[in-house]
């Protein structure tokens, strides 16, 4: 797929060349690429340490984006990777009202004596009480996940039940620990996007209920977090709390929801695991999925499908998924 450029002033990307090594670069609408190693005067610049060194490199970066006289490239024919290297990945889980209470349904027991709609209520209720008690839901995802935004997805043939989750995620700029809700935005250097792909069949241990849940293998298989295309700075995005999730699977709309249905908002997000954890430069916050995965159209990911991504002016991803078995 060929890239399309950010609609923001400038994104951050990591991009390459035919047959030469990914470079991080800055990308502007007018489907043009720096290689940041150059612009910055860093032969051995990553872009995780554009974010190690954000406060002193955004301004440089705004500059960058406005100089016609740059070592400017043309976007077409340049491959697009994931657009950041994370040592740390914190994903959210119920987090969206709506996929939440969808999803409660889909794995009601057939015994289950309620009707949908009494099981509906009984859910929001749930819900409710969970926003009124202020307690998010964070767990740990692992770097290997990541693959690029226009990469083929391999589904093993362990998967069951692969499902889609696409998600906005927020990029740590500034090490974050104990951070106020108050004052975690500040810590975020900007947005992305991030497919957070899931095996149902093995979201829960059968042999252990009492365990609970078993993210390692439900959730980070090679490739199960498509990442990127563009990193979008903070400044650019003016409410994180009210951009449009799209996926559309095959051309079909499949999620289209707003992030105003999130339960906890990206500052409470990143604030919670802030308590528990340091967040450092560079790292992802999910922060959890809307509603329209394929447990609710009873429709899962199979060899073949295409899934293409978006979230308001963080730009476009697309991918294939390739069947192991097949």
């Amino acid at each position: 797929m060929k890239p399309a450029a950010p609609s923001a002033p400038f994104a951050l990307g990591t991009l390459s060349a035919p047959g030469q090594a990914p470079f991080p670069a800055l990308v502007t609408p007018e489907q043009r690429a720096a290689d940041l190693r150059t612009a910055l005067g860093d032969p051995a610049l990553t872009a995780r340490a554009v974010f190690e060194r954000w406060d002193e490199v955004q301004p440089r970066l705004r500059a960058l984006a406005a100089d016609p006289e740059a070592a400017w490239q043309p976007l077409d024919g340049l491959t697009v990777h994931a657009p950041v290297e994370p040592r740390q990945v914190f994903q959210s889980g119920a987090n969206y009202r709506q996929h939440v209470i969808d999803l409660e349904v889909a794995h009601r027991a057939p015994d289950d004596p309620r009707t949908v709609e009494e099981a509906r209520t009984e859910i929001a209720a749930i819900m409710d009480r969970r926003a009124a008690e202020d307690l998010p839901y964070v767990f740990i995802g692992l770097p290997s996940a990541i693959t690029g935004p226009y990469d083929d997805v391999l589904l093993p043939a362990w998967a069951e039940q692969p499902d889609w989750e696409l998600e906005l995620a927020a990029v740590i700029g500034r090490p974050a620990y104990r951070v106020p809700v108050e004052e975690a935005l500040d810590h975020i250097a900007g947005y992305t996007i991030a497919n957070d792909l899931t095996d149902r069949a093995t979201v829960f241990r059968r042999d252990m209920k009492a365990i609970g849940t078993d993210w390692l293998r439900s959730k980070n298989a090679p490739g199960f977090t498509p990442l990127g295309p563009w990193i979008v700075p903070a400044e650019s995005v003016t409410d994180p709390g009210e951009l449009r999730v799209t996926l559309k699977l095959n051309g079909e709309t499949m999620q289209d929801e707003s992030t105003k249905d999130m339960i906890f908002g990206v500052a409470r997000m990143v604030s919670y695991a802030s308590q528990a954890a340091q967040l450092l430069p560079g790292d992802l916050v999910l922060t959890g999925s809307p509603a329209g995965n394929g447990m609710h159209w009873g429709r899962l990911l199979r060899d073949g499908d295409v899934m293409e991504g978006s979230i308001t002016g963080l730009g476009v991803q697309r991918t294939r998924c390739v069947g192991e078995s097949a």
